[in-house]
């Protein structure tokens, strides 16, 4: 995995951490949406398949396909 694809990674975990903690604050406790934001951060980040399928090769191979495609 290259550099620029990590560097996306962790914006695109940064969105969902920010994401996850803006719409939970509301609803719960805000240190537990910081926790929960931070979770699906970093489940995005160390697995890339955030949906807990058996099928991770699949969709890791699918996003480094996008990458390809938008990325120089």
């Amino acid at each position: 995995m290259s550099l620029k694809y990590q560097i996306v990674d962790i914006l695109i975990g940064g969105l969902l951490a920010g994401l996850a903690t803006f719409v939970l604050g509301e609803v719960v406790a805000p240190y537990l949406a910081v926790a929960l934001g931070t979770f699906f951060a970093a489940m995005f980040y160390f697995s890339r398949n955030p949906w807990g399928s058996p099928n991770g090769d699949e969709y890791n191979d699918a996003i480094d396909d996008f990458y390809d495609r938008y990325l120089p």
